[in-house]
């Protein structure tokens, strides 16, 4: 028996080794399946907001003003950026050059109404027979008839009907409606006022730059007796005249509801208020009215209220 110990223990010794290989052999082959992260049901993938146009600054000019020492109409409308003539007319003035210290001027045009459907009397109402062996009654006579055991709700169709009378059709309402003003469209941008193709009034070199602590809040442009002044973008002339003091001969230009541009100092006019300019148009000539020196004061408003012209108009300056 000891003589086979030696077999014995090699063999065992072998079997050990087998199953040791063998349970080797199978782990090696197998691989852990791929685990992916999942968000939880309930987590949902964040959604940035659209981004929310600016919001428009509105029109700043109130709806009255009162009238001040020194004030004309002409420099209530141009300080407002609206036509004079306007003014005139929504404030029923007689004279536009008569207005007196504290008077409430309107700012903008009243609602103006309009009725679309007139008024309508009730027709004439024949009577008839409620049965048809009654003779016809006469217009005007009362009507009888032998009251039903009914209810309904009162109103002037069950009236009619039980009467045996035709109903009538009640008359069209009368509409109220708000007549616009004739310069504005109300299917236009308002981000079409802002988009306006400014160029310079005049060639020469830059005297002052816009400065609102100043009196006349514009730019000031040096040159010659009788240089030509354009007009720096198409419009309407709103005012040609020297009534405001300060500017001398000036022409006023409305370019739509929310500019206009002021061309002050001239020798001459060459335009009339109501008359369409294009951008590039000769206005007037260069001068010295109403200033110690030849020059053109021009100035770019918006809502009546004076802005930098230098921010608007193209950096390239004619010389």
């Amino acid at each position: 028996m000891s003589g086979r110990d030696p077999h014995r223990k090699l063999a065992s010794a072998s079997v050990a080794a087998l199953t040791l290989l063998l349970v080797w052999g199978c782990a090696s082959t197998h691989r852990p399946a791929p685990v992916s992260e999942r968000a939880p049901a309930s987590a949902k993938p964040s959604l940035q907001p659209a981004p929310q146009a600016a919001a428009r600054e509105p029109d700043p000019r109130p709806e009255f003003y009162t009238v001040r020492k020194g004030d004309t109409l002409y420099s209530i409308a141009l300080d407002q950026g609206l036509d004079y003539k306007d003014l005139t007319e929504w404030n029923s003035l007689d004279n536009p050059n008569v207005i007196r210290i504290g008077q409430q001027l309107r700012l903008r045009a009243p609602a103006s109404i309009v009725v679309t459907a007139p008024l309508r009397t009730a027709p004439t109402v024949e009577g008839r027979p409620v049965t048809g062996s009654a003779p016809p009654i006469a217009t005007g006579e009362a009507v009888k008839s032998e009251p039903k055991a009914v209810k309904v709700p009162y109103s002037d169709q069950a009236l009619a009907q039980l009467s045996g009378l035709p109903q009538m059709k009640p008359a069209a309402p009368m509409v109220a409606k708000v007549e616009p003003r004739p310069d504005e469209n109300p299917a236009a941008s308002e981000d079409d006022d802002e988009k306006i193709d400014w160029g310079w009034p005049a060639g020469g070199k830059l005297l002052s730059s816009f400065n609102e602590t100043t009196n006349l809040k514009g730019i000031g442009i040096s040159g010659k007796p009788g240089q030509p002044v354009i007009a720096s973008a198409p419009g309407k002339v709103l005012y040609s005249g020297d009534g405001i003091r300060g500017y001398g001969k000036l022409v006023i230009i409305k370019h739509n509801k929310v500019y206009l541009s002021v061309y002050a100092h001239n020798s001459q006019l060459l335009v009339k208020e109501g008359q369409s300019v294009v951008k590039g148009q000769k206005i007037a000539e260069m001068g010295n009215s109403d200033s110690d020196q030849v020059k053109l004061h021009f100035e770019i408003r918006r809502f009546g209220k004076p802005v930098d012209p230098l921010r608007l108009l193209p950096p390239e300056h004619p010389a």
